[in-house]
């Protein structure tokens, strides 16, 4: 059997997250793996924060919600597979993750407050940073109260790295936030009454507040921050726990990205990150590489007449342009992460938009079918 760093690392991982920038392909590499898995035996659930929802129809689904469903074996059989093990997807709503971590961590007499709370609705729809915490919150729970031989992550999209890795803790650092406690405790002290006097209007510190939050006074804010109070030291809890979690031997990452130079230097910062943070890249998937025109068919347009000759060397050149500058991306990735095994997937003609376009994929996460990059040239 044909050799592949992901296969080698799903042997000794339990957890898979693929990361990098939006839209390089993540959640179709991600469902590959997690198909790929079941098929050979090694039961998978497939979590996906993809705003496009193209996950389902993929799959096979009329629609993905926040919880876990399995793809039946009669959709497997209508695109002529037969997994050894059971595979199931979701899509992570972020709204209702925020919601149900809610309902069950926070006292009861604090639950309904704190849903109702208009800054706690803008924390757990927009803040930045809320979607990372949240994915992190989604996988502790899924590792440690679920038993999935394999869980494959797939992260929201980032504009760059470092979202990734300290959106979490910026937002347990807001909400644990020494200043705030400062700046509030005589809000809180002064109940309702106080805090109508309290309000600062037009000051840095409201219009800050609002930019983030949308909410015009700090009454929302105050009583958001009085009911989550208790709540902390349980967020820290498993912020770190799942810190550790990412850490851990059986955790591994795929970094995803293309060849286009754009894509290179984030690939490469992000890849430093993961080393820094102790958390193990099993490889560098290179997606939608544009393959080298083969000399067969140069020849062959050569043979046309010469009314469509012209035409159709223009297009071979424009097509052997872009695989050359392709090659000359994944020689300056493969300098600058050497030790990082990569795996090359092409540009197909079609999107994945099925249970067999998938297949097809993880063929080449697999080794099975490879790409023979172009020479990079000039």
């Amino acid at each position: 059997m044909s050799s592949s760093p992901i296969r080698d690392a799903l042997a000794n991982s339990d957890v898979l997250v693929t990361v990098g920038s939006g839209g390089v392909g993540k959640t179709t590499l991600a469902a590959a793996i997690a198909l790929r898995a079941a098929m050979e035996g090694q039961g998978s659930l497939v979590c996906t924060i993809d705003p496009a929802r193209r996950l389902a129809n993929s799959l096979g689904l009329e629609a993905l919600g926040n919880a876990e469903t399995e793809i039946s074996q009669q959709t497997f059989a209508k695109a002529g597979l037969a997994p050894k093990a059971s595979m199931r997807a979701m899509m992570l709503d972020m709204k209702r993750t925020w919601d149900e971590l809610i309902e069950k961590r926070a006292p009861p007499d604090k639950r309904e407050k704190i849903l109702n709370n208009r800054f706690y609705q803008s924390l757990s729809s927009a803040l930045a940073g809320s979607q990372e915490y949240v994915a992190m919150e989604k996988l502790w729970e899924l590792r440690t109260q679920r038993d999935y031989p394999l869980i494959v992550l797939d992260t929201p999209p980032t504009a760059h790295a470092l979202d990734f890795l300290d959106a979490p803790n910026r937002i347990l650092d807001f909400m644990d936030n020494d200043a705030s406690k400062w700046l509030l405790t005589p809000a809180l002290a002064a109940g309702k009454f106080g805090l109508k006097l309290f309000n600062l209007g037009g000051s840095y510190v409201a219009k800050t507040i609002a930019r983030f939050t949308g909410t015009e006074t700090l009454q929302q804010l105050a009583d958001f921050m009085l009911n989550i109070s208790g709540m902390n030291e349980g967020f820290k809890e498993r912020a770190h726990q799942t810190r550790a979690l990412l850490e851990a031997e059986t955790t591994s990452f795929v970094l995803v990205t293309g060849p286009m130079p754009e894509r290179l230097d984030e690939a490469v910062y992000f890849h430093t990150l993961l080393q820094q943070n102790k958390m193990r890249v099993a490889a560098i998937a290179v997606n939608r590489v544009h393959a080298p025109v083969p000399d067969a068919l140069w020849e062959e347009v050569a043979r046309l007449p010469s009314s469509l000759q012209k035409k159709f060397e223009d297009t071979l050149k424009e097509n052997d342009h872009l695989a050359r500058q392709d090659a000359r991306g994944i020689a300056k990735l493969r300098e600058a992460c050497a030790a990082t095994p990569m795996v090359i997937i092409p540009r197909f003609e079609l999107d994945v938009h099925d249970l067999s376009g998938l297949y097809e994929t993880s063929r080449w996460l697999w080794g099975e079918q490879r790409l023979e990059v172009a020479t990079a040239g000039r």
